[in-house]
């Protein structure tokens, strides 16, 4: 027996050492395929002319070219060799499609987008489109598929890892990024589901405790001097709490059940942007800056480039699997945005005959369900088809979704109404307008196109404008609605259109002499027309207003220097107004006590080397949950969140959320849930990082992980190719670097502060040269994590530097680390040339 012990052991090491060399042996060999110094020419079907592509030291892309066909063209085959497992893993994800490449684990998404049919919808978007958006968006997809037909190097490593082969591109494909990008910034049906579910936990009377009240005093994009100029009419305040009980009949009473695991979480949305009008800087021209803030992931989604034709000259920031540059400049006119945060999902209880399941309740009668049938293809298991059902408003969500179905109840369904669904969308057509436009009006006339995600535009141009725009559809409703699920069959609450587009928030030159946003509200409650009640807290829109004040007072000049240093603060509005609450805690023992001396000190910067922003993070994630985890039991883990006027609101006005609901035998007061939630969270930082809270490091606890979505999951490649780094920042800091649900992240209480939200893309624009603006991205221009350009931004983004976009075309050909020529090829066989260099 022990004969046959030894022999499969000395198989099974065999084995494991053979697979050891094999996977070492894959690495070496995709290793020698990552591009390195070459100089390169491809022929290539199609061209009208030459077009070369120079990639310099931090393989930043310049692409000249003769035409823009040809140039949209260049930029498909760039986007394919450098990032095409993320153009593959974003359309599989539109088109409910990724369990063929992950199996099992990723069909909740799958059947979530088969049922929003949002890959459909970008589909039958396509009609109406112009045919140049369409010419645009059929040359770029030529060039993903010329790459794809004939790789200059071995497809990245997931393809090896999955065995895949990637099918052609199509204009629909780069469509579909708008509609997924909408869905991912347009959280309202998330929010409607939370109050919904805490409604039934805890009735009316919470509501307002814990959505406290936006303060008439928080900072407003627009005043109402801007925007009046239009010459609406103001409107009073709307109440912000709303009749709650309007939802799906009975059920909506009903005690709370237990929430299911795959509940969505708290949504995040921000972002940062702001324009400073030449008469107050030191070029006499406007600077812009802008830095959007997403997930942070590897590679980041974000690919700088520049496009020079005799026509049209572009450089900025695209995303793989788009043509059109997002954001950046273009010669004449530069544009950042940032999320309105407009309110434009609804969710509709719809009765369903409980003799007919196959219908639902109109306002004229009972309706058919509109169905159809899915087929989603799974890794290593059958196949599974999927029944969809839509009503007059949208896609039936209870079917797929565990919190919808809850609120929904016994013969109820909750469908979502979206302008993102929308079959007409024709956002893709106001982007390329964009990137043409060459003053205001051409500009505006552009964003009158943009369906979904609404965004406010951020405007400067080398004539000294400086402009703000909201421009997508708002939807027009007849009653006041959209903060929980409304009744479906009486029609009252049916969307009555869309707000007239010369109605919505604009403006150009401000006497301020500057416009910031930072997701705040964009204009006040008087405006006519809602665009949401749920604005970002105010804190990052209070500190822009105030360093741009700063910055511009007693006649000093506004500098690139200043918008760097912007994006780079790291102080915490929310900790200056917490602070005062936390430091009348008492102690009840010596660390205690050593901690309050230290944030008694602290600034309220949330800087990486500094011990203030863990002892106060971690307080603050304590204090929320002794403040309200009681109260909503399972319902806790939708709602948790930094929150911090909703904390200052419950020790000051709302103290009775002080007392623990599950002791009914005593009352706790506030001033013990404060200084016991200091000892909770000290106690927890030991366990983590040592018994001395002076030592502990905020860099410790909030690490910028930029993950990638696959390689993180699996063993050793995960650590070997791990590229996360100690950063600066959090929730509330102009350099944001936040965490999902208020940086919590309760799978891994290792790392419960994780910087996973924040400026992917950072840029300052320059209006009296921009080629001397400045650019940064998260991770590194290439998408295949064996090459050191996967990675080598990572460091200069965390320590907020920067690089340029710019160059003359001969100074360029002599430093270029890499040059790709494409020649038009003389006959159909579209091979490399002779001169194909490595």
């Amino acid at each position: 027996m022990g004969h046959w012990r030894t022999r499969l052991m000395v198989g099974l090491t065999g084995l494991f050492g053979l697979a050891i060399l094999t996977l070492v042996g894959v690495l070496i060999w995709l290793l020698s395929q990552v591009p390195g110094k070459e100089t390169r020419s491809v022929a290539v079907d199609g061209l009208a002319a030459p077009v070369e592509i120079l990639t310099d030291s931090n393989a930043l892309a310049h692409v000249y070219a003769e035409t823009m066909d040809d140039a949209y063209f260049a930029l498909g085959m760039l986007h394919a060799r450098h990032r095409l497992w993320q153009m593959e893993a974003q359309r599989r994800v539109a088109q409910g499609r990724i369990s063929e490449l992950l199996g099992a684990a990723a069909l909740p998404l799958d059947r979530r987008m088969r049922v929003l049919g949002l890959y459909r919808s970008a589909q039958a978007s396509l009609g109406a489109l112009d045919p140049e958006v369409m010419g645009a968006l059929e040359r770029y997809a030529d060039g993903v598929n010329r790459y794809l037909n004939k790789p200059l190097e071995a497809l990245p490593l997931e393809f090896q890892m999955l065995r895949h082969k990637p099918e052609l591109w199509h204009p629909a494909d780069s469509v579909a990024w708008f509609k997924t990008m909408a869905l991912r910034l347009s959280t309202n049906y998330g929010s409607e589901l939370l109050r919904a579910l805490l409604f039934r936990r805890l009735g009316d009377d919470a509501i307002g405790d814990l959505f406290p009240i936006p303060s008439d005093n928080d900072p407003v994009t627009l005043d109402d001097q801007t925007w009046s100029t239009a010459r609406l009419p103001f409107r009073d305040r709307d109440p912000i709490t709303e009749p709650t009980r309007r939802g799906c009949g009975k059920a909506a009473l009903n005690p709370l059940g237990e929430v299911q695991p795959n509940s969505p979480p708290q949504p995040v949305r921000a972002s940062n942007a702001w324009v400073v009008d030449g008469h107050l800087t030191d070029t006499g021209a406007p600077i812009l800056a802008n830095d959007p803030h997403l997930r942070l992931r590897a590679p980041i989604l974000w690919y700088l480039a520049r496009i020079s034709t005799p026509e049209l000259s572009l450089a900025g920031a695209t995303v793989p699997g788009m043509p059109f540059h997002l954001l950046g400049h273009n010669g004449d006119i530069a544009w950042g945005m940032t999320t309105t945060g407009a309110d434009v999902q609804d969710l509709f209880c719809e009765p369903v005959d409980p003799t007919r399941p196959d219908r639902y309740r109109g306002p004229d009668g009972w309706l058919s369900f509109e169905t159809r049938v899915e087929t989603i293809r799974i890794r290593n298991s059958a196949p599974e088809t999927l029944t969809v059902r839509h009503t007059r408003h949208g896609p039936v969500l209870s079917d797929v979704d565990t919190g919808a179905r809850q609120i929904a109840g016994r013969n109820h369904v909750l469908a979502l109404r979206f302008t993102g669904l929308d079959p007409a969308d024709t956002t893709a057509a106001a982007i390329y307008r964009l990137n043409l436009a060459r003053n205001w009006e051409q500009t505006i006339e552009a964003l009158s196109a943009v369906v979904a995600p609404q965004q406010n535009l951020l405007y400067a141009d080398v004539s000294g404008n400086i402009g703000f725009a909201a421009l997508a559809r708002i939807p027009q409703r007849p009653t006041a609605s959209g903060l929980v699920p409304v009744a479906g069959a009486d029609g009252e609450h049916d969307w009555a259109g869309f707000v007239a587009r010369d109605e919505l928030p604009r403006a150009l030159n401000p006497v301020s002499g500057w416009f910031a946003n930072a997701n705040n509200a964009i204009v006040s409650s008087r405006y006519p027309h809602r665009f949401s009640v749920e604005w970002e807290a105010p804190y990052r829109a209070q500190r822009l207003a105030a360093l741009l004040e700063e910055y511009t007072r007693d006649g000093r000049r506004y500098s690139l220097n200043d918008a760097q240093a912007m994006q780079a603060d790291t102080l915490s509005g929310a900790a200056q107004a917490l602070l005062p609450y936390l430091l009348a805690t008492r102690p009840k023992d010596d660390r205690a006590r050593d901690a309050l001396g230290l944030l008694r000190t602290w600034d309220g910067r949330m800087n990486r080397n500094r011990p203030e922003p863990l002892i106060f993070s971690l307080w603050l994630r304590a204090l929320n949950q002794a403040l309200y985890a009681d109260e909503l039991g399972s319902a806790f883990p939708w709602y948790r969140g930094h929150r911090p006027r909703t904390v200052i609101h419950m020790l000051t006005r709302a103290r009775s959320w002080c007392d623990d609901v599950s002791t009914p035998t005593r009352t706790e007061h506030c001033d013990g849930v404060l200084s016991t939630s200091l000892s909770q969270a000290l106690s927890e930082g030991a366990e983590l990082f040592g018994e001395k809270p002076a030592l502990w490091q905020w860099g410790q606890a909030h690490r910028a992980t930029l993950a990638h979505p696959l390689i993180s999951r699996i063993p050793v490649l995960s650590t070997l190719l791990d590229i996360g780094i100690d950063s600066d920042g959090g929730n509330y800091t102009l350099n944001r670097g936040a965490g999902y649900g208020g940086s919590v992240d309760d799978a891994d209480p290792a790392t419960p502060l994780i910087h996973a939200h924040g400026a992917g893309y950072r840029a300052i624009y320059d209006l009296s040269n921009l080629d001397n603006s400045r650019y940064m991205i998260a991770t590194g221009q290439s998408g295949n994590p064996l090459s050191r350009h996967y990675s080598d931004l990572v460091e200069p983004w965390r320590d907020g530097r920067y690089i340029t976009l710019s160059g003359e075309r001969k100074d360029l050909q002599g430093t270029a680390t890499r040059i790709l020529r494409l020649q038009p090829a003389p006959t159909d066989s579209d091979q490399p040339t002779d001169s194909d260099q490595r």
